[in-house]
Order: structure tokens, then C-alpha cells, then sequence
């Protein structure tokens, strides 16, 4: 089975199921008057929004001026201008007592939606619960990494050593399970039905 067209595909739960890069899904949204920008989660969470038959446009972000405000759980983030910088880890370190406190992906996540959204009552102790898994204001998608792990799985299996182009190899795997629906993942099993596609890698560098 072959990824079909996008204007054939009658669902977001059967268009989920295949492998999208993200500027295919900036065409995607540009095609069918849809905001084009942000990240790839975005980009799908605008395709959702399509199929279920809104369509999201682009907005205009407001300017607020970064204020020098105390900081506080109740201070909104676009008040106090904040970045993930020294002076917003320190805060959160203290608070949570974590000595070198580390920003998440979910909460890096959460600032670009607030950012887009000119969400001006955004708190910082909002983005605290994000931290803490309390919310899911914004998650990021690891499905923008799927295809790093599925290339690290290939070269960690042994039986892949008589491939003199791993990244070749891993890349013909990679489009056989890319276009199709189900999990993109490799797999013994994945290599083994498909494995006269690698011939022409086999032995020495050529």
C-alpha cells in the first residue's frame, strides 16, 4: 500500500497513520488556505482542525512591550517578555528545587503556542504545569525524530554490518514504511521481508 493523495484521504485518524515531512505539510495547509507556518505539531494540529472543518488562519501576533515586572506563578509570559534564557531557569529552579534546571520540549512547545496565539493570560505557573506533565497545553511531537531513531536502530543491529552505505540501506527501508500507515519503526522482521532491496549495498565501499 502507497501513501495516498492528501485530497483522497477522508479522515485526520486515516491521514495520521502516514509519514509526513514538514515542509509536505506546509504545502499541504498553503494548497488548502490554511496558516502555513510554525512547527511540524502545529502544521498537523491545523490539518485536524481542516478535517473537522474549521479552517485555521494566519493571525497577527501581538506586540507587547517586555516589561522589567517581578516575577511570579502569576506573571503572564508575554508580560515579562520571557525566553528560555538564564534568568527564567534560575526562576524555575528555585521553584521546583532543581539544581541546573533544564526547559523541556513540551514547554519550549508551549511558548511558541503562546507566542502564535498572542495568548496574553498565559502564566508562568501554566507553563509550570506543563513542566510537571500537568498539562497539555502544547506537547511536542516526536514524531519529528522518527526518522533519527529509525536510522540509529539500523545501525545498531548487527546483522547490518555487511552494508557498506547504512545510510543508503536504512533510507530504502525508511520510504517502504514511510508511505505506508502503522508505526515507523525498524525491526529484524521489517529488515528481513525487505531485505533484497539492499543487495546492491552489500560488502566493501565501492
Amino acid at each position: 500500500m502507497t501513501r495516498p493523495n492528501f485530497n483522497d484521504i477522508q479522515s485526520f485518524d486515516e491521514f495520521k497513520q502516514y509519514y509526513w515531512y514538514r515542509d509536505e505539510l506546509k504545502q499541504i495547509c498553503k494548497e488548502h488556505g490554511i496558516t502555513h507556518t510554525g512547527t511540524k505539531t502545529e502544521l498537523n494540529d491545523n490539518i485536524k482542525a481542516y478535517f473537522n472543518g474549521e479552517i485555521i488562519k494566519s493571525v497577527k501576533r501581538m506586540k507587547i512591550r517586555k516589561q522589567d515586572v517581578p516575577l511570579t506563578l502569576e506573571t503572564k509570559l508575554l508580560e515579562c517578555g520571557f525566553v528560555l534564557n538564564g534568568r527564567f531557569r534560575e526562576f524555575f529552579g528555585e521553584i521546583t528545587k532543581t539544581p541546573n534546571f533544564k526547559f523541556t520540549a513540551d514547554m519550549a512547545t508551549a511558548l511558541r503556542r503562546v507566542r502564535s496565539e498572542g495568548n496574553v493570560n498565559f502564566t508562568l505557573k501554566d507553563l509550570l504545569d506543563v513542566y510537571y506533565g500537568k498539562s497539555d497545553y502544547a506537547k511536542y511531537d516526536n514524531s519529528a525524530c522518527q526518522w533519527n531513531q529509525f536510522l540509529k536502530d539500523f545501525c545498531r543491529d548487527e546483522n547490518n554490518k555487511i552494508y557498506y552505505n547504512k545510510l543508503k540501506a536504512a533510507s530504502i527501508l525508511w520510504k517502504v514504511i514511510r508511505d505506508q500507515p502503522g508505526k515507523k519503526v525498524y525491526s529484524a522482521s521489517l529488515l528481513k521481508k525487505h531485505q533484497a532491496l539492499l543487495r546492491q549495498y552489500k560488502g566493501e565501499n565501492k
